[in-house]
């Protein structure tokens, strides 16, 4: 029997990385191929530009876009690292008339959990699940019993006199030069913070950061388990298709 496919597509502020995926089992059926992200990237171009990457599967194939955005009832509600004419965009509706598909939209860090509970470091975990990915800011994904609880959005918690993700997200150690147990102290705060108000049975750590777990891991600790995660920059393609065939 065919394997059951779709198109992942993850939306980010340098490219648009895309690619298909088999949802039986996650697995990319195709090369992860990107494009770059247009800038200014406005709902017009936007649109055209998944609708490029639509034209090349079969039409049989649901899309699934990740974006870094809030996104409730398929309209983007905030766009925190992309252009602000994205906010009120009925985007699920906008990409299917452009498309002539089904397709399913959702925030990009929801995406990443999405796969990685399924498919990943999370996979048979029950209880409470948190996907924490560092990598331009912080962006998480909060799982009950593997059911989402979608646009959690905990990169915007206070640590002191700031967002955790600009005191603990790959780009904040990069832009302060931080050696890892510099930044790993500032990552086990906002890990106190996850541990306090959601107290999560495991915590998986991934986004760019996670290619260097072996210079931190071992430094992180928290009540919760922790686990690097497992899927590398395909988690947002693979989360995102998987919600265009759950749709």
């Amino acid at each position: 029997m065919a394997a059951i496919r779709a198109r992942g597509v993850d939306v980010g502020g340098h490219s648009i990385k895309h690619a298909l995926v088999d949802g039986q089992d996650g697995r990319l059926t195709g090369p992860l191929a990107s494009i770059p992200t247009p800038h200014p990237l406005r709902p017009e171009t936007l649109a055209a530009a998944i609708a490029t990457l639509a034209a090349d599967s079969p039409p049989d194939i649901a899309l699934g876009v990740a974006l870094p955005c809030v996104i409730r009832d398929g309209v983007i509600h905030t766009a925190a690292n992309v252009d602000p004419s994205l906010v009120g965009m009925p985007v699920r509706q906008r990409l299917a008339d452009v498309t002539g598909r089904r397709v399913a939209c959702l925030n990009d860090a929801d995406a990443a959990g999405l796969a990685e509970v399924h498919w990943g470091a999370g996979r048979g975990a029950r209880g409470t699940v948190m996907v924490l990915t560092f990598g331009t800011g912080i962006g998480s994904a909060l799982f009950t019993d593997g059911k989402l609880v979608a646009n959690t959005e905990l990169g915007h918690l206070q640590m002191g006199n700031a967002e955790a993700e600009h005191r603990a997200s790959a780009r904040a150690r990069t832009a302060e030069n931080l050696d890892w147990p510099a930044w790993a102290g500032r990552v086990n705060e906002y890990l106190a913070l996850i541990d306090a108000l959601f107290w999560p049975g495991l915590v998986v750590i991934g986004g760019s950061v996670v290619e260097n777990y072996a210079h931190f891991g071992t430094l992180l600790s928290a009540r919760a388990e922790l686990r690097p995660a497992q899927l590398g920059a395909a988690a947002g393609v693979a989360g995102a298709a998987l919600a265009a065939l759950q749709s």
